[in-house]
């Protein structure tokens, strides 16, 4: 499930400080959130599907480990990035 160019180039131009700005955590959280978001969706059609499943897992893991991350250093931008992801509701 890999995502399109157009969607993560739209990403990094959101959430980046200009458009070759990919490797900014908030750039790569909002990366790994539409991986997740995406994933989830096969995981419900294919129920079945455990490495679809294990690897959702581990991109939620590398997500949470990130944001711990930006928490701890950046905690206004941690703030921003939440409410823009609409995640920890």
């Amino acid at each position: 499930m890999a995502l399109k160019r157009e969607e993560v180039t739209s990403l990094v131009g959101k959430f980046g400080k200009n458009e070759k700005d990919t490797g900014t955590t908030n750039v790569q959280v909002a990366v790994l959130t539409e991986r997740i978001v995406q994933l989830t969706e096969h995981c419900k059609q294919f129920k079945k599907d455990m490495s679809a499943k294990r690897g959702l897992l581990i991109l939620v893991g590398k997500r949470r480990r990130l944001l711990k991350y930006i928490q701890r250093t950046n905690l206004e931008s941690y703030r921003g990035l939440i409410k823009e992801l609409g995640l920890r509701k």
